[in-house]
């Protein structure tokens, strides 16, 4: 559902939601300050290009310190089977332990509450909601490309 204050994406006909009221990563991830630490979850533009997911499975237990960038779960769709990797260097507090059992409120208009995957603390700089836009913006033709290439 979208509020009166999000930015939106166009994704060919598909909106793509921008919440105002968190920070992004590069990587397509949404964090949000929960008291002392961040709730990750997927942007609405990750879902639409994971399309339905249906399996996840995490490699690390909370309370593990991990590096930028490391690989810490894996998630399958009906597109693909995709590794997990980490937005930050920092520490896994907590898992959505939800999703295990029923990944679906990944897919749902509710990614954004329900669909979040990990809390982490760490120290990381992150994008504001305007220049995360700037980032689907500027990668678009080639996630177009990407995108028809995996259909034909």
């Amino acid at each position: 559902m979208t509020m009166p204050d999000d930015l939106v994406f166009m994704m060919g006909n598909f909106e793509a939601r921008i919440p105002q009221d968190r920070v992004y990563s590069k990587s397509h991830l949404w964090l949000m300050p929960v008291a002392d630490r961040w709730r990750v979850g997927f942007t609405a533009y990750s879902v639409r290009l994971l399309q339905d997911v249906y399996f996840l499975d995490w490699f690390v237990d909370p309370f593990t310190h991990v590096q930028e960038k490391q690989k810490i779960g894996e998630i399958e769709s009906s597109k693909a089977l995709s590794d997990l990797y980490t937005p930050a260097a920092g520490q896994i507090l907590e898992f959505n332990e939800e999703l295990l059992n029923d990944p679906s409120a990944i897919n749902q208009a509710d990614n954004y509450e329900k669909g979040w995957l990990f809390e982490m603390e760490n120290e990381a700089q992150w994008l504001t909601p305007t220049e995360y836009l700037q980032v689907l913006e500027d990668g678009w033709e080639q996630t177009q490309r990407m995108i028809k290439g995996q259909l034909n």
